[in-house]
C-alpha cells in the first residue's frame, strides 16, 4: 500500500510538471512579446530628443543668466538710490546749519571795538540760542551732568581728582558737553571726576 501511494504521488508530480511546463512561455515568445510592446526607436528619434534637451538646457541657461544680470542691476540701482538718499538727507541737515555759519561769519567780520562789546556778545548769544533750537528740533538733548555721579555709559572721564568738596565718583566739572539723540549717545560728556 505504501508503494502504491508513492507511485501515485510520483505520477501526480510528473503530471503537474508537464502542465506547468506547458503553461510557461518559451523564451523566444517572451522576447517577441517584449519587442511588440516597446515602441520602435529610430536613430532620428534619438537625435530629435537630444536636440530638444539641448535646446531646453540652453533656454534654462539663458533664463538663469538673465535673472543673474537683472539681480546685479537691481543691486547696483539700490546702492545708487541709497547713496542718493544719504546725500540728500545730509544736504538737508547741513542746509539748516549753514544759517548759523553765516551768522558766525557776520559776527566775526563785525568784531567790536572795546566800546561796543555788549552788542557783539548779545549777537553771539542769539546765534547760540538759534543753534540750540535747531538741535532741540532734531531731538538732540544735552546729557545731564550737574550733580550726577559718573556713568561710563554717558560720561568720559578725563581725570580723577582728590577733593574734599565732592563725594567719590561724583562729577566735579564738565570740560565738553555730551549729547544724546533719543536713547543713542551721540557724544559722551567729557568730565572731571572726584576720587
Amino acid at each position: 500500500m505504501a508503494k502504491d501511494n508513492k507511485k501515485k504521488k510520483t505520477e501526480e508530480n510528473e503530471e503537474r510538471v508537464e502542465v506547468e511546463a506547458q503553461e510557461q512561455p518559451e523564451p523566444e515568445d517572451v522576447i517577441a512579446s517584449s519587442e511588440e510592446e516597446l515602441p520602435e526607436l529610430q536613430e532620428g528619434d534619438a537625435d530629435d530628443e537630444l536636440s530638444q534637451l539641448k535646446s531646453q538646457a540652453a533656454e534654462y541657461l539663458d533664463g538663469w543668466q538673465r535673472a543673474r544680470a537683472e539681480f546685479a542691476n537691481y543691486k547696483k540701482r539700490v546702492e545708487r538710490e541709497n547713496e542718493g538718499a544719504r546725500q540728500r538727507i545730509t544736504a538737508e541737515m547741513l542746509l539748516r546749519y549753514l544759517d548759523i555759519m553765516d551768522d558766525l561769519e557776520r559776527a566775526l567780520e563785525n568784531s567790536p571795538d572795546k566800546n561796543d562789546m555788549h552788542e557783539w556778545i548779545s549777537g553771539i548769544e542769539l546765534i547760540y540760542q538759534k543753534f540750540s533750537a535747531i538741535l532741540e528740533s532734531e531731538g538732540v538733548e544735552p546729557i545731564e551732568t550737574e550733580g550726577e555721579r559718573f556713568d561710563p555709559n554717558l560720561h568720559e572721564a578725563i581725570s580723577y581728582e582728590d577733593t574734599d568738596e565732592f563725594e567719590g565718583g561724583s562729577i566735579i566739572a564738565v570740560t565738553q558737553r555730551g549729547y544724546k539723540l533719543g536713547d543713542r549717545i551721540v557724544r559722551p560728556a567729557m568730565v572731571r571726576v572726584a576720587k
